[in-house]
């Protein structure tokens, strides 16, 4: 599993949800290690049709990769396009409940038992070994159901732009490019 490259967005700290921005010239690069790191990796090759995953898959990918909406990212309804730090001022009390709590409280958002229930269905669906572009949230909420983890565990762990999170045999290793620092 990967996450797309890093944003325009990501570096301003802006919140994407469903929103979407371009892949920074970092993630660019990020996507260009993706491509490397995954040649002569095979597998069903499925992104989220998420503009900036989209961007990435391309980079990683080609041509020869599908869309699946399950993998877009969660919804973070009325907060989508706004600063973090701002949302933080604005709403304090939403932002007290530990590191992504807050997605669960979202304005008009998705919610983690909405998203909890699109990745458990694109996990069913698998048939073999799948090469997956998604996004931060939603990596960290496949990576917890695939280990047999609560999703309580979202926060857990780092997910790394750049880096493949390898999930096999109920472990997981991440693979990371040398120039990725």
């Amino acid at each position: 599993m990967m996450r797309h490259g890093e944003t325009l967005w990501n570096v301003e700290g802006r919140l994407q949800g469903r929103g979407d921005s371009p892949l920074s010239d970092r993630g660019i690069r990020q996507a260009g290690w993706l491509a490397h790191l995954t040649r002569g990796i095979d597998g069903f090759r499925v992104s989220s049709p998420l503009g900036r995953a989209d961007q990435t898959a391309r980079i990683v990918f080609g041509d020869r990769f599908r869309h699946d909406a399950r993998l877009s990212e969660i919804c973070v309804g009325e907060f989508a396009g706004h600063l973090e730090r701002d949302l933080r001022g604005r709403h304090p009390d939403l932002f007290r409940g530990g590191d992504l709590a807050w997605y669960d409280c979202c304005p008009g958002g998705e919610g983690f038992a909405a998203l909890e229930v699109r990745c458990r269905a694109f996990l069913m669906d698998l048939t073999g070994p799948t090469l997956v572009v998604t996004h931060g949230i939603t990596l960290r909420m496949l990576r917890c159901l695939a280990l047999g983890q609560a999703p309580a565990h979202l926060a857990h762990g780092v997910i790394h732009q750049g880096g493949i999170h390898v999930i096999r045999n109920g472990a997981e290793t991440v693979m990371r490019h040398v120039d990725d620092v």
